[in-house]
């Protein structure tokens, strides 16, 4: 049986594409969520982007909390998938922020530049952003921002509305690389994203710029530590304090975070489910990123590497983002470890080559 909605993906390299069946299209084609989302609105990213030159990308988005549930037939699989055998149907994914379990989380200065750790959040009982009206995208920000104003000490900071932000604001965030610009991806436009550019958009800071939130890009909310240098370990504390305290200024004012136990927190992507965690550092690796062997230690090591300007770009000379590739399944604690942990690795290798030493290739990281 095959509808004559069916989309033609014979072309294309993305997750989605390799799970929809005409069978799974048909069983769900009728289907919608509560809100009214549906089978084609969540797949329409994935038919218009069949691939991407260097990563496999999901190819759909969910446009809310019920999408994971309504397309399960399809989102299981895919899920599945990307998240390295993760079985929605039948695990449970675990949740841990007590950041006194990291152990050895300080780098060397020499090859870390900066240490990164983020996350996503979204408001339950609002659409998310692919399928937000004007009015639920506004309550996502009026509730997010009221409840950043209770943030306190070294959280204490201030929102700039891309909407209200003077020339002079503006220009400061793009100095400071905090701001995102309007969504140009097909990945983000494709889906809806974008829509109703910049309204309800905006940024949030600690004064110190070392706690951030966006607001209303590709989810609800994206929470973000980070700093020059190589100490992971204060960025994660100050991410798993101030996380913490988020959720308790936004559980104070009637609202909760989406989360369950088999996908964890539910965001925008489904490669983002779980800790929707991406801890990463800027680390030089000028003789380890020409050995033919660096591909394998990374893949070994669980780890993916970046260009330093995000996912979208290569690299400039040889320094990477390095960050952890997994996200559902195990805790935000095991995640941060296994890049702290791989990252000393690949430092080390470094070291050997700068030495003339051999390197090794590590074995395959078990869970």
């Amino acid at each position: 049986l095959c509808s004559a909605e069916y989309p033609d993906l014979r072309k294309h390299n993305n997750c989605m594409a390799s799970h929809l069946t005409p069978a799974i299209y048909a069983k769900l084609v009728d289907k919608t969520t509560p809100n009214g989302y549906s089978l084609d609105q969540a797949i329409q990213t994935g038919v218009d982007n069949p691939g991407h030159p260097f990563i496999k990308t999901v190819g759909m988005v969910a446009g809310d909390e019920e999408s994971y549930e309504v397309f399960a037939d399809l989102l299981d699989p895919v899920i599945k998938e990307r998240h390295n055998g993760y079985d929605p149907q039948i695990m449970t994914h675990p949740t841990d922020l007590d950041s006194s379990k990291l152990t050895s989380g300080n780098f060397d200065e020499r090859y870390v530049l900066s240490s990164r750790v983020r996350t996503g959040r979204s408001i339950r009982g609002l659409s998310l952003p692919p399928a937000c009206t004007r009015a639920e995208r506004r309550e996502v920000e009026r509730v997010v921002v009221d409840a950043l104003a209770g943030l306190k000490g070294d959280l204490a900071g201030t929102y700039y509305s891309l909407t209200h932000m003077t020339d002079q604001e503006q220009q400061q965030l793009i100095d400071d690389h905090f701001l995102f610009d309007k969504p140009v991806s097909p990945l983000l436009t494709c889906s809806g994203m974008a829509r109703d550019w910049p309204d309800a958009r905006g940024i949030w800071h600690n004064n110190t710029k070392t706690f951030l939130i966006w607001i209303n890009e590709e989810d609800h909310t994206r929470v973000i530590s980070m700093e020059k240098g190589g100490n992971m370990k204060r960025v994660f504390d100050r991410f798993c304090t101030g996380l913490k305290e988020v959720e308790r200024l936004i559980q104070e004012k009637g609202w909760e975070f989406m989360w369950n136990e088999r996908l964890g927190y539910i965001l925008t992507c489904p490669s983002n489910l779980g800790t929707g965690l991406r801890a990463g550092v800027h680390v030089n690796l000028p003789k380890l990123s020409k050995d033919p062997r660096f591909a394998k230690i990374l893949d070994n090591l669980r780890l993916q590497k970046r260009g330093t300007g995000g996912v979208d770009t290569a690299a400039v000379g040889s320094t990477f983002d390095i960050s952890n590739l997994d996200r559902l399944g195990q805790s935000e604690v095991q995640l941060v470890q296994t890049v702290v942990d791989g990252v000393n690795y690949l430092i080390d290798c470094e070291k050997k080559l700068e030495k003339g030493q051999d390197i090794k290739i590590p074995p395959p990281f078990k869970k």
